[in-house]
């Protein structure tokens, strides 16, 4: 096994459902000999990304920490990202949650939150987990602005659960096409029930980055006029998003 992969196999093992591992337990899972498995182990504790707990099991180190915190003061996307979601879930003047989102591999991974003051709406979606693909205003917008050769990969792993209505690849094409020329989504119910996400796309061509901003408000409030509020709020914040993340880009290759 590769080392890089001898590393991250082991790290993927950790999750919300089980946050500790014994080196026993993590040699069944992989299928991997104990002694191969402890000395991965002995280097990710060498190296904080794992520490000792009770009972003989290890959890995630405080390397993760670290690196999460340099994330937000390196990242332009999270740095800026973060400011502007503050900004828009106080001009919505409503109770939401403003949402950041990013393709991470094989899912759409939220990177930034806010909720609004007071805020009695729980999205999934949550800073550093990733969600479905194909299900979600957040994440429709991410797949609408990906060449047809990536978005067909994706959509041929994607678990038939997920397709939703869209049980062709033409379909979602269709689909995608359709948000594509409006500038937005707008799903109910597909992640929450109760809720609806309208979310558009943040298109930094220089990066590559395929990413959303999104709003995640109650269904009970939403009405016709509301609605087309929100989506002007989230069009214009993510148009000026880009070009702030587009300048310093455009200074450096001039200088």
């Amino acid at each position: 096994m590769p080392a890089l992969s001898r590393f991250t196999t082991v790290l993927r093992l950790f999750s919300e459902r089980q946050g500790a591992w014994t080196v026993p337990a993590m040699s069944e899972a992989l299928n991997v000999p104990a002694s191969s498995v402890y000395r991965t182990v002995r280097e990710l504790v060498a190296e904080s990304f794992l520490e000792p707990s009770a009972g003989a099991t290890y959890r995630l180190g405080a390397a993760f920490v670290k690196f999460d915190r340099l994330m937000r003061l390196t990242d332009p996307l999270m740095q800026k990202g973060e400011q502007l979601l503050q900004e828009v879930v106080r001009q919505a003047q409503i109770v939401c949650v403003g949402l950041l989102a990013r393709l991470y591999h094989e899912t759409v991974m939220c990177i930034a939150d806010a909720p609004a003051p007071g805020a009695t709406v729980h999205s999934s979606y949550e800073r550093g987990r990733p969600m479905p693909l194909m299900l979600g205003a957040t994440s429709q917008t991410i797949l609408a602005q990906l060449p047809t050769r990536r978005l067909k990969r994706l959509w041929e792993k994607e678990p038939l659960s997920r397709r939703t209505r869209h049980e062709r690849f033409e379909e979602l094409q269709q689909h995608l096409a359709g948000i594509r020329r409006a500038g937005y989504a707008i799903t109910r119910g597909e992640i929450d029930k109760g809720l609806v996400g309208i979310a558009v796309p943040l298109v930094v061509a220089a990066s590559g980055t395929a990413a959303s901003l999104s709003l995640v408000v109650e269904a009970r409030i939403l009405n016709r006029a509301l609605e087309q509020r929100l989506v002007l709020l989230l069009i214009s914040s993510a148009q000026m998003l880009a070009e702030d993340l587009s300048a310093p880009k455009i200074m450096a290759s001039r200088r």
